[in-house]
């Protein structure tokens, strides 16, 4: 089977998160992955039976989310991670503002991102025990950044934490949600959408040219097992009669 992963974009550590994913994928010897560092490549999106994604700040151009939309719909499987669905804009106040400026291609993802807290430990909840990606699965507490997001579709909600309080970084700052989507499923067509929001990853060269180094490298979720085996179950979800 072919894999198409995404990986780039903005205060992240982009090498590390993409090296860690193709050794994922390479555990699965049949699956030939191809790599790039943009949407533009549709070729390969077209020829994917499934997509991976780990960006921030980078979106697709309308043709390329067209694109997109016609692999989900014919059968294509989208294994979203992390910041695929931010869009960042630093005002000149030096609070961040997440602008709903491509809402097709959020419509697609299921959701947006509007902020996260400062990271810190937070406890992660099995909201579908019965479902086969979470079988077996317990709550689990992970020190990453918590996700806030704005729904932009219907979703499923397999896993859920919990937040209310400030996010002072954020132009979206204050907020009170009892269930915040930690990994969803979002159908389209004949595929679907499998968005996990933990991951984030930060080298001493990533928030350049906001900060010349940043002196504290961050793993978070790279840091579980239970990261790495929610990864590896979303590999076998996108490969056909694994999951």
């Amino acid at each position: 089977m072919k894999a198409h992963l995404v990986a780039a974009g903005k205060y992240h550590d982009i090498d590390f998160a993409r090296l860690e994913l193709l050794k994922l994928l390479a555990e699965h010897p049949e699956i030939r992955t191809s790599v790039s560092s943009d949407y533009a490549d549709t070729a390969r999106i077209e020829a994917a039976d499934l997509l991976v994604t780990y960006t921030c700040d980078l979106v697709p151009t309308p043709d390329q989310t067209a694109t997109i939309r016609a692999f989900l719909e014919r059968g294509g499987r989208w294994l979203a991670l992390h910041g695929t669905n931010s869009i960042l804009r630093i005002a000149d106040d030096g609070v961040v503002d997440t602008p709903d400026e491509a809402p097709e291609f959020m419509e697609l993802a299921g959701s947006r991102f509007a902020a996260h807290p400062p990271i810190e430990p937070f406890k992660v909840f099995v909201t579908r025990p019965d479902h086969a990606l979470t079988t077996g699965l317990r709550d689990f507490r992970i020190e990453d950044e918590l996700y806030l997001t704005r729904p932009t579709a219907e979703i499923d909600v397999l896993l859920h934490t919990s937040f209310t309080g400030s996010c002072p970084e954020f132009r979206d700052a204050e907020w009170d949600e009892p269930q915040v989507p930690v990994l969803y499923l979002r159908k389209l067509g004949k595929g679907a959408v499998l968005y996990l929001t933990l991951g984030h990853c930060r080298g001493h060269y990533d928030m350049l040219p906001a900060t010349k180094f940043w002196p504290h490298p961050q793993r978070c979720g790279w840091n579980y097992p239970i990261f790495h085996e929610l990864l590896r179950r979303g590999i076998r979800w996108g490969m056909p009669g694994m999951l």
